[in-house]
């Protein structure tokens, strides 16, 4: 599940750079896009931006469980096109913070 949501985090910043940042994995493209990780019951998405989380709260609405957290299953993923418009959307804010 964290290999294909890895692979389409990837596909939709092929520029960003993978770290691990308050020891998650995390995808940086001159500031974090978005961590992720595995526990015991669940992984997370944590899409920091509060920016990103409104443009998307609808989709995201049933996965978020905190400020910045959306809680995925095997038995109910997070969608990968959902996963992908989020990244860019990151790295579009991202990309307008610099330029101005």
């Amino acid at each position: 599940m964290l290999r294909r949501l890895r692979r389409t985090i990837q596909a939709a910043a092929p520029d960003a750079e993978e770290v691990l940042s308050y020891g998650m994995p995390a995808f940086r493209q001159r500031r974090i896009l978005v961590y992720f990780a595995a526990f015991k019951d669940h992984c997370s998405l944590f899409v920091g931006s509060a920016g990103v989380r409104r443009q998307f709260s609808a989709e995201l609405g049933p996965f978020m469980t905190g400020k910045g957290t959306a809680r995925f299953t095997p038995d109910r993923p997070l969608p990968a096109r959902l996963v992908t418009r989020i990244v860019k959307a990151r790295v579009a804010e991202i990309a307008v913070r610099r330029a101005t």
